[in-house]
């Protein structure tokens, strides 16, 4: 039976979940400023209501970025620990991947556009297309200003789902990007729960990092406050 862990702190939410052999359990809650104390009570608090030990785990997940440079940061450090602890691998997940596979989930989206408030006037951003629960990059992630935004030749049908906080700054983008757009999910964020099942697939394919390699992407150098 595989089993997995994932966690994530990228944004303002906090999140884990537990994949045991196809199956999700996550738990999730808006901790701004709080991941830090609230990351390992809420991952004891699953495994424990999920009879699962830590030990008995196959990897650990995290959310490596973009997103906020502390959050990025506390989850890389957690994952790094308890994967050490073990001697389990470390899976790297993209939040802005995880949040296109959210709009799949919760929608059944196929052309998601996650994007993220990276402050400074900028996005981080990216294009997918999903086909069976699998996000698939047209664009590669950046950071950029919401007006530089440019969308690759698509298909006359093609609609945009737009997902996560950058969405908020939907009049900042190209008309040619907004006009694209049927449906827009400006306050979701990253969760674990969507995470895990990226990590598994990854698992199984031997996509993973050794222990020492829990590296953060943040996508520029500039650290602002979050």
């Amino acid at each position: 039976m595989t089993r997995l862990l994932a966690l994530d702190t990228s944004a303002e939410s906090c999140s884990a979940a537990l994949w045991c052999n196809g199956e999700v359990t996550g738990t999730c809650e808006h901790a701004p400023r709080q991941q830090s104390r609230r990351l390992m009570p809420m991952i004891d608090e699953l495994l424990a209501s999920s009879g699962v030990t830590l030990s008995s785990l196959d990897a650990i997940a995290y959310g490596h970025g973009p997103g906020s440079f502390t959050g990025i940061r506390i989850a890389a450090g957690t994952a790094q620990g308890l994967a050490w602890g073990i001697e389990r691998p470390l899976l790297g997940i993209s939040t802005l991947e995880t949040l296109a596979l959210q709009a799949y989930l919760s929608s059944g989206a196929e052309l998601v556009l996650p994007a993220l408030d990276a402050r400074m006037g900028e996005l981080y951003s990216a294009l997918y297309r999903v086909r069976e629960g699998r996000p698939e990059v047209l664009l590669d992630e950046r950071v950029h200003p919401p007006e530089e935004l440019i969308l690759p030749p698509l298909n006359d049908g093609d609609v945009l789902h737009g997902i996560g906080s950058g969405w908020k700054l939907a009049q900042q983008l190209p008309k040619a990007v907004r006009s694209r757009a049927c449906e827009v999910e400006a306050d979701r964020e990253p969760d674990a729960s969507a995470m895990v099942r990226l990590a598994a697939t990854r698992l199984e394919a031997g996509n993973f990092k050794a222990i020492a390699y829990a590296i953060p992407v943040y996508l520029r150098d500039q650290v602002t406050t979050r």
